[in-house]
């Protein structure tokens, strides 16, 4: 293990850690809170500038931690998650002759015997490894496939190619961070929200994934088989005669990225077709396949013309989803409650996919959808930008409490999941800033409700079912509301008179610390009036904290 590293990524959050149980947990406790919360939203985005910086600085896997915490908007705040989402995996490059050295000793050969022409200046750089271009010879069965132009025996390839020791850094990290989570988990506040320890096994799983090329190699595979039937979607192919566990070798698909908006322009693409289009590839890898690519950044998808038309494609398969039965049922319902805008249909999908949190008020929680359905359905990326403050403020209102206990979670195996829908999301609005996910989903929706059986006379029964279940049902709720108003424990949430006893409670508070700071005015005078000076410092001392927090408390 590397000590150094793993001391100052150790140390780096022990300084964190410590700070925020001053904030967080002793000033509340002395009558400080205000100045806790208050100061939170900058002391967040300190924090994750730190700890971006060290990221940047060291490489290795904090990038990727940071990268995968950035999508983490169900358990972070939005603080951190903004200031880590631009964070890049790109680092400097690494000394051609130690990437030669990790060739040779995968091979057993010379780099000379094994690659025709090697280039020596990396295509890209980034934590893990390094993408270098070179020419291999093939036989005549791969030449069609593989090579372009006239050569039709030295076809240029890209190699990718580990750093050396990154399994040493790998560990060292992991092991580091494994400390932090088990402090972070002993904190209630953090407990409630998010188990720690398995989001943590959940990344460590996927990282060692990552660097085995191997198995890399295999997803390119699946997902290209996934998509053998269409033409306009391509995925490297895998030269496994040049490919071991720290070096994969793949045919070079020479494309344009998918965010130089400029180049697709110029050749004549049209970017809202392209959003269109991934939207679509993926509606397919989740609700069809139950196997996705889950790293869909700008650096791994490109955009391919081909005489009249484009070709999306995909690389880097190191990061993948799979779907399990029981979350790829729940996911498809909460596909056709969200294309029905059955709210109620939507919240049976949360709770079939597990990501409540225990104790959440589902009534609340369906009223809200059923406003957020309302309020977004058929709206474009930038008409959700543009919503008023009066509309937003009156959801607040309403939903206030249910907003500031956040009762999700996504369970560990949807968390790649969620990380690809939000990359997805800034993708597809860049693209297009029209662009309308209700556009591609609705068709969608009805396609594959008709594969299932679900449409037709089918939905006609379905809301029969439901209708009854909901009268058959009256009885036995209003059953409950009597007992509830019997009992004396009928609750009726009214968002505004909340506001209002909230600002009444809070006057009476400080109607009371202005009282007691009278009081102590008159006994802190009398003491140093009967020469007792150091009692009377000590209560000044304590009134003028009082003072504090009657000026500056909300």
């Amino acid at each position: 293990m590397q000590r150094s590293r793993y001391r100052r990524t150790l140390r780096f959050f022990s300084l964190i850690m410590l700070r925020e149980l001053w904030w967080d947990l002793a000033l509340p406790r002395i009558g400080f809170e205000f100045l806790s919360r208050r100061t939170r939203p900058v002391r967040y985005r300190r924090i994750a500038a730190a700890f971006r910086a060290l990221a940047v600085e060291m490489g290795g896997v904090l990038i990727k931690v940071g990268q995968f915490l950035s999508s983490r908007l169900d358990v972070l705040p939005r603080e951190i998650t903004a200031e880590l989402a631009g964070l890049q995996d790109e680092v400097g490059a690494e000394d051609f002759e130690s990437i030669r050295a990790v060739i040779e000793a995968e091979f057993g050969t010379p780099l000379a015997d094994r690659f025709e022409d090697f280039d020596p200046e990396p295509l890209a750089s980034a934590s893990i490894g390094q993408v270098h271009r070179a020419r291999i010879r093939v036989g005549p069965e791969l030449a069609p496939r593989l090579c372009s132009g006239e050569d039709r025996e030295s076809c240029q390839v890209v190699v990718k190619v580990q750093r050396p020791q990154i399994e040493e850094i790998v560990e060292a990290d992991l092991a580091a961070i494994r400390v932090a989570g088990s402090w972070l988990s002993r904190l209630r506040s953090i407990r409630r929200h998010v188990d720690v320890s398995a989001l943590i096994e959940e990344f460590s799983r996927t990282l060692y994934e990552e660097i085995d090329y191997e198995h890399e190699g295999k997803n390119a595979e699946r997902f290209a088989r996934n998509f053998s039937g269409r033409s306009e979607i391509v995925v490297p192919m895998v030269l496994w005669s040049h490919s071991s566990r720290r070096v994969l070798t793949l045919q070079d698909v020479g494309a344009i990225k998918i965010t130089d908006y400029a180049a697709l322009e110029q050749a004549g693409i049209d970017r809202g077709a392209v959003a269109n289009k991934l939207l679509d590839v993926y509606l397919k890898q989740v609700f069809e396949d139950g196997f996705f690519h889950a790293d869909p950044h700008p650096g791994n998808l490109f955009v391919l013309p081909s005489g009249a038309s484009w070709k999306l494609v995909f690389v880097d398969f190191g990061m993948t989803g799979s779907i399990a039965k029981d979350s790829f049922d729940a996911l498809r319902e909460g596909l056709f409650a969200v294309g029905t805008k059955d709210a109620s249909r939507l919240v049976g999908a949360f709770r079939s996919l597990k990501v409540l949190l225990p104790g959440a008020d589902l009534d609340l929680l369906e009223r809200a959808c059923a406003r957020v359905l309302d309020t977004l359905w058929g709206k474009s990326t930038r008409d959700m930008l543009s919503l008023s403050d009066r509309q937003l403020k009156s959801f607040t209102d309403e939903f206030g409490e249910l907003l500031y206990e956040m009762p999700f979670q996504v369970p560990e195996d949807l968390i790649l999941l969620g990380r690809c829908i939000g990359i997805l999301s800034g993708m597809a609005s860049g693209l297009d800033p029209n662009f309308s996910v209700w556009k591609g989903l609705a068709p969608y929706v009805e396609k594959l409700m008709r594969t299932n059986g679900e449409g037709g006379a089918s939905l006609v029964f379905k809301e029969i079912e439901h209708f009854a279940r909901m009268v058959l049902g009256l009885p036995r709720r209003a059953d409950d509301l009597a007992a509830l108003m019997q009992n004396g424990r009928l609750e009726v949430r009214v968002p505004e008179l909340r506001e209002h006893m909230g600002r009444l409670e809070s006057g009476i508070r400080k109607l009371a610390a202005s009282i007691v700071f009278a009081a102590g005015i008159v006994a802190g005078t009398q003491l140093y009036l009967g020469g007792h000076l150091g009692i009377a410092v000590a209560f000044a001392a304590g009134e003028f904290l009082l003072l504090l927090w009657i000026l500056l408390s909300r």
